[in-house]
């Protein structure tokens, strides 16, 4: 016991002289700063023999001395032994009027910003938000750069632990669950995507993740083996030859990866490294520092661009009954589904996989008649979105796009990416590019986190990157915990495709998966709160026309939900345990509460309200919900400006309001 006790000593005294040494440089060396213009967060950079940087909220220091480098061509540190030249320094205080307004019709962009540039055509911005603080390296070279790798690392001060989304490898759906843990356990083996969100307790939470990516890989997150509370970036290899790893086209894996990340040209700037943070909890959702820092717009005309609700077959497998024909991928199906999506005021409906070969999207499914159904659409006033593989649009992807355009379609739908090294990156702004020219809409399936490209190329409305409701179908993953995880971490960085609109519902004990006839976990009215709390300026009603045709109480809220708003408030939060968040599209007000396994009971003050009386209704669990989850209860009321709503839930329960 006490050669153990010892063991343990001389181990922590190692560990601290290790930080100690790793510190000294920052500690000893000139720091130059730059705080937001709030002052709630400074950043302090020190240029030594290698360059740190540390992080400030309200004073507290939460990242320590952090060192960033990029290693170029050959072995061209940048970073190492670095001479400044010059400090820049710059306010931004604009307003960006987003053409796809998915918190806010109006975004105050305001920061105070420091360019450091070193001898040797590089340099690093540091900017300083009152809600978060970014930094990206910058090379003045012109011509081609090799980036062998780049140092990104985030030193969290303190015993912290954080919510973190593993992957077993580079070739990843980014679908996981949040195990929350210690940052100082997370190890160098294991493999995690951004965002990340790190617990600073009487301070802050604080997620990690990125902006602006182009022509360059996304940023993994692994540990280390000393101990120490330290994440660092880890970049996919450039990938020299590529294989399909399944028989029918859909994963496109790399067979041979270089020993460099990417291949790109100077002069450019490189990808933001963010760390949102919120003091409050409610402050993760009502950030938007990645739509800050995302490219700037590069459309001329947005006019075209159309946010919607879509019917969508593939979760409910197309499974519709009371009618008088065979359902499956066919004419008939797709013309009912048109039908309901116009009686409904749903903007669009998807064809999922099976119109078309895989492979090939010009080899149309023979009990499809693509453009009968298309001409049945347009009568009615509703938009078509077809399905695809990225590695067959990619292939096809000019010819394809024209004759889509062509036929009338809206928009695409673009799955099984699964990748974010340089080559797949390049592809999303591509497609996003290509897309605009012909005026569709994009959804990205099988994709990594939102950064920013959405502001450049606003129709991509809505990416995947999600552990959404799909995975009911297969697995019992998708909990009323994990819906209360997702809004405040995944979400940070952009819309996300979740999929909801279950009207199967189940308590914990009664759930199972059953991928042709699925259900969700919880109340019913914990989904339709999802279409408030849930930001996805596309967002799907994920069940079958004939089960919602059953419900009419919750396709009176479901058919009037808008995807887009003028304004958000979160009025309660826990991470992890329960949301209220209330949401104003001109003059309505919409609010959406949801919690996890724990009944609860909240009350909420209306003082966002103006002086009008408004008439609510309320869509709420019903009093049998806890055992039966479908129990919906309609009532109807009238509130004024200061009011206080008294929200009940059931166990995984929920609850949605409009107020008009």
């Amino acid at each position: 016991m006490k050669r153990n006790v010892r063991r343990n000593i001389v181990k922590s005294a190692a560990t601290v002289a290790a930080l100690l040494l790793l510190l000294r440089p920052a500690l000893d060396a000139g720091i130059v700063q730059v705080a937001s213009p709030g002052g709630k967060i400074r950043v302090a950079v020190s240029v030594a023999d290698r360059i740190f940087y540390m992080v400030f909220v309200g004073g507290e220091r939460v990242v320590s001395a952090s060192p960033v480098s990029m290693t170029i061509d050959d072995g061209v540190v940048l970073g190492k032994n670095p001479r400044l030249v010059k400090v820049d320094r710059r306010r931004g205080d604009a307003v960006i009027t987003p053409p796809v307004r998915e918190k806010r019709a109006v975004i105050p962009d305001r920061f105070n910003e420091m360019t450091l540039r070193f001898r040797g055509g590089f340099g690093l911005v540091f900017r300083a938000y009152d809600d978060a603080a970014a930094y990206r390296f910058f090379v003045e070279k012109k011509g081609p750069i090799k980036v062998n790798d780049e140092e990104a690392t985030f030193f969290f001060c303190g015993e912290v632990s954080a919510w973190i989304p593993f992957a077993k490898s580079m070739r990843t759906s980014f679908e996981s669950n949040y195990t929350r843990l210690p940052v100082k356990d997370v190890g160098p083996e294991r493999l995690a995507f951004a965002p990340v969100l790190v617990d600073f307790p009487n301070i802050a939470k604080v997620a990690v993740t990125e902006a602006d990516i182009d022509d360059y890989p996304g940023m993994f997150l692994t540990g280390n083996g000393d101990g120490f509370p330290l994440l660092r970036g880890k970049f996919a290899p450039y990938p020299l030859e590529e294989r399909f790893l399944d028989k029918n086209g859909r994963a496109l894996g790399v067979d041979r990866a270089a020993d460099f990340i990417a291949l790109t040209r100077g002069p450019r700037a490189f990808p933001w490294r963010v760390l949102a943070v919120a003091e409050r909890d409610g402050g993760l959702i009502e950030n938007d520092v990645v739509y800050r820092l995302g490219p700037a717009l590069r459309l001329k005309d947005t006019s075209w661009i159309k946010p919607g609700k879509v019917a969508w077959d593939w979760w409910n497998a197309l499974n519709l009954y009371g009618v008088d024909f065979a359902a499956g991928i066919n004419t008939a199906t797709y013309k009912h589904y048109i039908d309901f999506a116009a009686k409904h005021g749903l903007e669009y409906i998807i064809l999922d996989e099976g119109w078309s070969a895989i492979d090939d999207l010009f080899k149309l499914n023979p009990d499809i008649d693509l453009p009968a159904i298309l001409s049945y659409a347009s009568s009615k006033g509703v938009g078509v979105i077809l399905w695809c593989v990225w590695a067959t649009l990619d292939r096809q992807m000019d010819e394809a796009l024209d004759r889509f355009a062509a036929w009338g379609v809206k928009g695409i739908k673009v799955d099984f990416m699964d990748r974010d090294d340089q080559r797949v990156v390049a592809f999303y702004r591509r497609c996003a590019e290509a897309a605009a020219a012909r005026r569709l809409l994009v959804n990205f399936h099988g994709a990594f986190k939102p950064d920013g490209l959405r502001r450049a190329f606003p129709n991509v409305l809505t990416r995947e990157g999600v552990l959404g409701l799909e995975h009911s179908k297969w697995s019992a993953n998708v909990t009323p915990e994990h819906d209360l995880l997702i809004p405040f971490i995944r979400m940070l960085a952009g819309p996300m495709d979740y999929t909801p609109g279950a009207m199967t519902n189940a308590a914990e004990k009664q759930f199972r998966p059953v991928f042709d006839r699925p259900m969700s976990q919880g109340t019913k009215a914990h989904q339709l709160a999802m279409y408030v709390v849930y930001e996805s300026p596309l967002q799907m009603l994920c069940d079958s026309p004939s089960n919602y045709e059953r419900e009419p109480d919750a396709m009176a809220f479901l058919s009037k939900v808008p995807t887009v708003w003028d304004e958000t408030r979160v009025l309660e939060a826990r991470v992890g345990d329960y949301v209220v968040v209330a949401r104003r599209s001109g003059k309505d007000w919409y609010i959406g509460a949801m919690t996890d396994w724990t009944p609860r009971r909240l009350e909420v003050a209306l003082d966002f309200l103006d002086e009008r009386p408004y008439e609510a209704e309320f869509f709420s669990d019903g009093p049998n919900a806890a055992r039966h989850p479908g129990d919906l209860k309609r009532q109807s009321a009238r509130l004024n400006k200061g009011d206080r709503l008294t929200i009940a839930m059931a166990p995984g329960g929920g609850f949605a309001a409009r107020l008009k």
